[in-house]
C-alpha cells in the first residue's frame, strides 16, 4: 500500500502565460464531453501497462514482479475523491518532469510550434501524460499523481497542481510500482464518484483495454478486456455477434449480416461490421448519428467516424480498430493521415463484397436490404461517380415485364431481346401509376421490358448512370422505335383517315394554343388516346425532376401533345360538332390527364368540374 506523499524536498514551478492558453483550448474546445478526462487516464494506464509487459520480455528484474497487471479505481461520494492507480511502467523524477512537461515544463508556446510541424508523430504526443492527461481539470478542483518507477533503484515521485498559476513536484514515499492518480472533483463533477456512471463511462470507452479494471473492492473486473472483434471467427459465436450488435446498438432486430474482418496487409486493422434490417433507427437506439466506433489499440478514440467508408454506406454499422492509427492532439479527431484513405478502401471492398454474396446467394435477404437501403446506393452513383462501377451490379428495379420482383441490371440483360442494343426505362411517381403510362404502350405491345424507376432518388441516381457493360441506357418516353414491327398481340386498330385527322388536329392545336409546342400523330401508341413528348431543346426531364426535389423553381417545359389515330376516343371526338363546348373540354381533359400521367399538372382538383361537365353530357346522350 501507499503511504502519504513527503512534504520535503518540494519543487515549486510557475506555468508560463501560454501554458494555461493552451489549457483553456484543450479543455474548452477539443473534448466535447467531460468524461472523456476518464478514457484519457485509462488510456495513459493502459499504455504504462503495455510498456510494462513489453520490458518484461526482456527484463525480470523490476519492482513487484509477480504483480497483477491492473488498473483500480477507487471512488469516494461524499469526499468527491476520485482515485485511478496502475501497476504499470511507472515514472521516475525526470520522467515524471519530461511526461507531465510536454507542456508545463516545455511551455505551451514550444508545444504548438511543434504540433504545426506535420512531421510530428501525435501518436507519441498524446501517448505522454500533459496533453490528454489535463483534460483532467474539466472535472478536478486540484490532481495529484504519485509514480514509482519498476526501476528496483528508483524512488517514488509526486506531481500536485491545481490548473491554476503552479504546480509542484516532490519526493513520495510509495512502495508499490505503478502510478496513481488521485483526483479531488468539483462539486459539479460528483457524478464521477458515482460507481454506476464510472461503470457506464468504461463500458462505453474502454471495454476493450486489454488489461482488466477494477472498481473499488470487487473482485471482477468491469471491462470485457478481450474485444470480439479481434477474436478469431472461428471462436465466435452466432449469438456472440447478435449479443454484440444488441450491446452496441440496443436494436431489437437482429442485423441482416455482418462481417468480421482481420488484416495485416496493406494496413493492420480489425473490424466488425454490420448491416443493420431496418434503415430508420429505433426510439431507444445508442447510435444517434451515422459513423462506426473508431479503435486504437482497444481505446474508442471516435464515437462516430465518418471517414472510414462513403457517405453511400453510412448506414453500416459496428467498430474499427487498428494499432497502427496516428491520432491528434485531442483523441476526438483523426489526425489526417495516409492511414485512413487504405482504411476505407479495404473496409468499402469488404462490405461491397459482403453485398455481392448476398445478391447471389441470400435473394430474400437482399431485397429485404435492397428495400431498405437502395436509394443510399442510388445516391452513391450520383454523389461518387468513381464508383459507379463498383455500385451497378448492386442495383436492382422491378420492370413492366417483372413488376412485383426486383431485377438486377444483369438479370434485365439476360432478358434482353435478340438484337436489343439499349437498357430501357421510364421515370414515374409511383409503381402502380407508371404501368399505365402511355410511353410505354409500344413496349408493352412488342414485350420489352423497361426498368420502373419510381423512387424520388432514381432521377439523382440517373445523372451518374448512363451505360452499364456496353448497353446504354434510354429513357422510353424519347427512345425511337421501329414503327414497322407489329403487336404481338391483337390485330391494328383502324386508323382515322389523314384529312379528317388533321382536322382534329387543328382542333387541339388551337384549343391548347401555345401550351404545347406542336399536336401530332403518335406512331406508337396502342391503348393510350394520348402521350406528352419532350421538344427537341427541352431540358433533361430526369434534371427536370431533381430540380423538383430540390425545392427549385422549374417552370413546367412545353411539350408536343402526341395523338393516337386509331384510338376509339378520338374517333368519337371527330362526330361532335366542330367547335362544340362538349368537343372542347374533351380535348382540355385530355391534355390534362396526359399531364397529370406525367406528374407535371400543377393543380389536378381543378379538372373535377370539367370530369363532371362531360358525365352529365355522356348521362344526358344515353338518357336521350
Amino acid at each position: 500500500m501507499t503511504d502519504e506523499t513527503s512534504k520535503e524536498n518540494v519543487q515549486e514551478f510557475t506555468f508560463k502565460a501560454e501554458t494555461k492558453q493552451l489549457l483553456n483550448i484543450l479543455i474548452h474546445s477539443l473534448y466535447k464531453d467531460r468524461e472523456v478526462f476518464l478514457r484519457e487516464l485509462l488510456s495513459n494506464a493502459s499504455d504504462a501497462l503495455n510498456r510494462l509487459r513489453f520490458e518484461m520480455v526482456t527484463n525480470q528484474n523490476v519492482v513487484d514482479l509477480t504483480a497483477e497487471l491492473n488498473i483500480r479505481i477507487t471512488a469516494n461520494k461524499d469526499a468527491r475523491m476520485l482515485i485511478i492507480q496502475d501497476s504499470g511502467i511507472g515514472m521516475t523524477h525526470d520522467e515524471m518532469i519530461e511526461n507531465l512537461g510536454t507542456i508545463a515544463q516545455s511551455g505551451a508556446r514550444k508545444f504548438m510550434d511543434a504540433t504545426k510541424d506535420k512531421k510530428v508523430d501525435f501518436a507519441q504526443v498524446i501517448g505522454q501524460f500533459g496533453v490528454g492527461f489535463y483534460s483532467v481539470f474539466m472535472v478536478a478542483e486540484w490532481v495529484r499523481v504519485t509514480s514509482r518507477s519498476f526501476d528496483p533503484q528508483a524512488k517514488a515521485v509526486s506531481w500536485y497542481a491545481t490548473g491554476d498559476d503552479n504546480y509542484q513536484i516532490s519526493v513520495a514515499n510509495m512502495s508499490e510500482r505503478g502510478t496513481r492518480v488521485e483526483i479531488k472533483l468539483k462539486e459539479d463533477a460528483a457524478e464521477f464518484a458515482e460507481e454506476y456512471r464510472l461503470k457506464n463511462i468504461i463500458h462505453k470507452h474502454s471495454d476493450y483495454i486489454g488489461f482488466p479494471i477494477y472498481l473499488g473492492e470487487e473482485k471482477d473486473a468491469v471491462n470485457k478486456q478481450t474485444s470480439l472483434w479481434r477474436t478469431s471467427k472461428q471462436e465466435v459465436t452466432d449469438e456472440q455477434y447478435k449479443e454484440f450488435y444488441r450491446q452496441t446498438t440496443l436494436d431489437f432486430e437482429d442485423a441482416l449480416t455482418h462481417i468480421h474482418v482481420s488484416t495485416d496487409a496493406p494496413v493492420q486493422l480489425y473490424a466488425l461490421l454490420y448491416i443493420p434490417s431496418k434503415a430508420e433507427r429505433g426510439m431507444f437506439s445508442l447510435r444517434k448519428e451515422d459513423g462506426l466506433k473508431l479503435y486504437s489499440r482497444n481505446i474508442l478514440i471516435d464515437e462516430y467516424n465518418k471517414d472510414l467508408l462513403p457517405e453511400y454506406l453510412r448506414f453500416v454499422q459496428g467498430v474499427v480498430d487498428s494499432e497502427d492509427l496516428p491520432l491528434n492532439v485531442s483523441r476526438e479527431t483523426v489526425q489526417s493521415s495516409g492511414l485512413m484513405p487504405k482504411l476505407k478502401k479495404v473496409l468499402t471492398n469488404q462490405v461491397i463484397k459482403e453485398l455481392e454474396g448476398l445478391a447471389k446467394n441470400n435473394v430474400e435477404k437482399y431485397q429485404t436490404f435492397w428495400q431498405e437501403f437502395g436509394p443510399y446506393l442510388k445516391q452513391g452513383i450520383a454523389a461518387n461517380p468513381m464508383d459507379a462501377d463498383t455500385i451497378n451490379p448492386l442495383l436492382h428495379f422491378k420492370t413492366n415485364l417483372n413488376p412485383e420482383t426486383w431485377s438486377s441490371l444483369d438479370d434485365y440483360i439476360s432478358r434482353m431481346k435478340d438484337g436489343q442494343k439499349l437498357i430501357y426505362y421510364i421515370v414515374g411517381e409511383d409503381p402502380k401509376s407508371v404501368l399505365r403510362s402511355p410511353h410505354l404502350d409500344y413496349f408493352h405491345s412488342q414485350g420489352t421490358e423497361v426498368l420502373l424507376l419510381t423512387d424520388p432518388m432514381d432521377s439523382f441516381m440517373l445523372m451518374g448512370l448512363h451505360n452499364y457493360k456496353d448497353h446504354e441506357l434510354k429513357n422510353v418516353s424519347s427512345a425511337d422505335v421501329d414503327t414497322n414491327e407489329k403487336p404481338k398481340e391483337g390485330p391494328e386498330a383502324e386508323k382515322i383517315p389523314d384529312t379528317d385527322f388533321n382536322t382534329l388536329i387543328e382542333q387541339f392545336k388551337k384549343v391548347l394554343g401555345e401550351r404545347v409546342t406542336d399536336v401530332r400523330a403518335s406512331n406508337r401508341l396502342v391503348q393510350s388516346v394520348a402521350r406528352l413528348a419532350d421538344a427537341d431543346d427541352t431540358v433533361n426531364p430526369e434534371l427536370q425532376r431533381v430540380y423538383r426535389f430540390l425545392g427549385k423553381e422549374v417552370e413546367i417545359p412545353k411539350k408536343a401533345l402526341e395523338l393516337n389515330p386509331s384510338h376509339a376516343v378520338l374517333k368519337n371526338l371527330l362526330k361532335l360538332e366542330a367547335g362544340s363546348d362538349l368537343q372542347n373540354i374533351i380535348i382540355e381533359q385530355i391534355f390534362d390527364s396526359a399531364l397529370l400521367v406525367e406528374g407535371l399538372h400543377p393543380d389536378p382538383s381543378s379538372m373535377a368540374s370539367r370530369v363532371q361537365q362531360i358525365i352529365e353530357a355522356a348521362l344526358e346522350k344515353k338518357a336521350g
